[in-house]
């Protein structure tokens, strides 16, 4: 059975910095491209990055390419989000998941974690 499991989220004021992790197991990590995604209450959830299974490629969202930094460790079964200079609208929970296609561009992605929540106060 798969898990990913999220941590690293908190309490933190503006231009602070966070490190999300997940860590995955009951899968080969490797084969996998893994991505991060945000809801803040009310809102649709919104993709924020991904990463090839061999992590050589990644891809951001407009909103956060710059501050936020996508990397995985595949022999620890994790993946990573470096948030840098987070703003009050980074607010949400976090969640990651696996790409199940193989293809970061098809966007299939399954295996979710229960999230983490990022709280960004001004």
């Amino acid at each position: 059975q798969v898990h990913l499991v999220e941590s690293g989220g908190g309490l933190v004021q503006a231009g602070d910095s966070l490190r999300l992790s997940c860590a995955a197991s009951g899968l080969t990590f490797s084969n996998y491209p893994m991505g991060w995604f945000r809801q803040a209450p009310g809102k649709e959830r919104e993709f924020v990055a991904a990463i090839t299974e061999t992590g050589i490629n990644t891809y951001y969202a407009d909103s956060v390419k710059g501050r936020f930094t996508i990397s995985r460790d595949n022999a620890k079964n994790t993946v990573y989000l470096q948030m840098n200079s987070l703003k009050p609208e980074d607010t949400a929970v976090y969640k990651c998941a696996a790409e199940i296609t193989g293809r970061v561009a098809a966007g299939v992605y399954d295996h979710w974690g229960q999230g983490t929540q990022v709280t960004v106060s001004s």
